[in-house]
């Protein structure tokens, strides 16, 4: 099956990926919302010239769906339908267990006459950071909710230690709710590492984000 890859940069979507491409399939592209005022994308907050690295390192076209919040969902219907045009049959989402993530991912499907695939779906959400780590993935943490992970955390990579750091707190270990989110630089599906620059720690009041370039 061809399929177009709802990819945050993050953790949950480069499994999902991953997992697809091991059971055969073919990724006809990334579909990446990107925040029209800010020029980084949504959530994760990488610009242009990160995820056309991005892009390059997994060998996979990018398709952009630009826009501010109230577009946001006319925006992905539209970029959904760039990726039929260049053969998808389905779009391939991260989401794990949250049923409002599921009625809308299936919703944007429909629009686009697209089947909606999850990979992770009822996954544990241990397992799932489980077999991240497991797979050899480096996930970096880029934000964190500031009511359950401080600054300390920002730029350290996900491993089986900074994991019980994040439960201890108390926090989703995958992070699941938004306490934390993450950028994927390496792993299997790679053809190279995205080379990246960690810069300086901001802080946004409720979140604090790193700067990765």
């Amino acid at each position: 099956m061809k399929f177009a890859m709802s990819y945050s940069c993050g953790k949950d979507s480069a499994l999902a990926l991953d997992k697809m491409i091991q059971g055969g399939h073919e990724p006809v592209c990334l579909v990446v919302t990107v925040n029209a005022a800010e020029g980084r994308s949504w959530f994760h907050g990488a610009d242009d010239a990160l995820l056309a690295k991005v892009s390059d390192a997994l060998g996979i076209p990018l398709v952009t769906a630009r826009c501010v919040g109230d577009e946001y969902n006319e925006a992905f219907e539209t970029a959904l339908s760039r990726a039929s045009e260049m053969g998808a049959e389905a779009c391939v989402f991260g989401d794990i267990d949250i049923e409002g993530h599921l009625e809308w991912n299936r919703s944007r499907c429909a629009a686009a006459d697209l089947e909606c695939i999850m990979p992770l779906w009822q996954m544990t959400r241990k397992a799932a950071v489980d077999e991240l780590l497991a797979a050899g993935f480096t996930a970096r943490v880029k934000c964190v909710d500031k009511a359950w992970l401080d600054a300390s955390f920002l730029g350290e990579v996900l491993t089986d230690a900074l994991l019980e750091r994040i439960a201890a707190t108390g926090a989703d270990i995958c992070g699941e709710n938004g306490e934390y989110h993450t950028f994927v630089s390496d792993g299997p599906i790679f053809r190279h590492p995205v080379t990246i620059d960690v810069g300086e720690v901001i802080d946004l009041g409720s979140h604090a984000v790193i700067d990765i370039a």
